[in-house]
Order: structure tokens, then sequence, then C-alpha cells
């Protein structure tokens, strides 16, 4: 069923590369016109061209430039109707909690938390004005149990970011404006390359745990939060919405 998203205005963090490429992509083929907005400027120049949308230079950790964001998507296109705030890291500084410095706590903290903070501040007086919206802020499997290996603060920052979704999801349910999070399992992603480039058997120890025995597509994400930004979802809201392989459910995992 094409079309799920004709006449829609979506905007995308971390849109070129990972999760939010193929977000990016699946989004223009169901019809909506997509804001990109990342730090790579030849890269989310070239995937505008590609799929017939605009892209804005974005760091989203920075208030005014986030704000700039969701401005250039309300004026270019007249609304705002999904968001799909999504940019995030996981640097190999962050360890455990013993190894793990301020500074890169902090850094963390920023990109994955903070941004989605900015994110929806920033979009939700668009999308209350128009009495519709639907939000989806990235989260993880690590926000609704412990991670096989030590990130601290990414955990941290994903239970945040799982914890502020619930709230704004019910804060603004009877408003029109829906908000979720989309919590993937370990995702075949440049973030899980560099992982396995940095530490082949860390990495490795996260597949181990994953029923389905390999790790998730971007595109299959993509379609999850594809379902999140459509009507098709118009009941769902404040929702944990675990796109994992099982791992969220298992206590030991098949031979």
């Amino acid at each position: 069923m094409a079309g799920r998203l004709d006449g829609r205005v979506a905007v995308v963090t971390g849109g070129c590369s990972g999760i939010g490429l193929a977000t990016v992509r699946r989004f223009a083929e169901e019809g909506a016109r997509v804001v990109i907005g990342d730090i790579d400027a030849r890269a989310g120049r070239e995937l505008a061209q590609e799929v017939g949308g605009t892209f804005v230079l974005v760091d989203v950790t920075v208030k005014e430039e986030v704000d700039h964001l969701f401005r250039v998507a309300k004026e270019t296109y007249g609304a705002v109707d999904i968001s799909f705030n999504n940019a995030g890291i996981s640097p190999p500084e962050d360890d455990s909690i013993l190894d793990t410095d301020l500074e890169a706590w902090r850094r963390v903290q920023d990109v994955n938390l903070t941004s989605v903070y900015l994110c929806c501040k920033a979009v939700l007086p668009y999308m209350l004005e128009q009495g519709r919206g639907s939000i989806i802020n990235t989260a993880s499997f690590v926000a609704v149990m412990g991670a096989a290996t030590s990130q601290i603060s990414y955990s941290a920052s994903k239970g945040g970011v799982l914890s502020m979704s619930r709230e704004l999801g019910v804060q603004f349910a009877r408003q029109g404006v829906r908000v979720n999070a989309l919590c993937p399992g370990p995702v075949n992603t440049p973030l899980l390359q560099e992982l396995f480039a940095a530490d082949e058997e860390r990495a490795a120890r996260r597949l181990v745990h994953v029923p389905m025995g390999r790790f998730g597509e971007p595109e299959e994400m993509a379609n999850a939060v594809l379902f999140l930004a459509s009507d098709e979802s118009s009941f769902i809201t404040a929702a944990t919405f675990l796109v994992d392989g099982g791992i969220s459910g298992a206590y030991v995992t098949p031979l």
C-alpha cells in the first residue's frame, strides 16, 4: 500500500546514515516531503536531491540550529507532520562507569538525549497549532533491559529518551499529537560496524543474545518508523515500540 504519507511533511535528524538514511528513503517512497537534518553537508545535499527533499545542516545539540531546522520545514512546506528524532552516537570512550570520564558522559547525553528534548521542544508548537502530528524518538532496547556490553552514558541516555517519550505521549494525546519511542535491537549500521572494527569480541556478544540470530537491518527499522508515522498507528502513543529480534524477551537464546 503505497502513499501512506502522501502530503505529509517529515523531519528526520541523523538522516544521512543508518536508520535515518533508510527512513528518509522510505518516507519519500510513501509520498512524504522530507527535511533532512545532519552534520554531513555533502551527503545531505546529495540525499535531498535523490528524494526531492530539503537538507539543513544542523548540530542537534545547539538549540538555535534545531529551531532553524524545524522553522525551515514549516516555512518551506507549510506544516510539520512527522518528526523522527534519531541522531545519536555511541563512541568507544563510553564504556564502564569506572572508565568513562565526565566529558565522554556529557557528549553522549548531549547528542542522544538533550537533542531529543530540543527537537521535541521545537516541533511541538507547530504540531499543536495544526492539531496533529507524530513524533518518533529513537531510544533502544537497552532502555528496557541491561546492556550486554557496558555503555553507561548511552544506556542512560536511551532510558531518558524512553521516559521523555512516554511523558510527552501522555501529555499531548488529547491535542492530536502522538509521541512514541522506537527501541531497536542491534542494527547493522555504521555505529555497529565501527564497534566490530574496534572490538570484535565485544560486538559479537551482542549477537549471541538475539533469538533471531542476526542483526536487524536499517530498512526494517525504517518500516517500523513508517508505521508509527502513519495513520495506521493512530491509536498508539506513549509506546515502547521494540523492534529487536526478540532480544528483550529472551532469557536464553535457542541454539
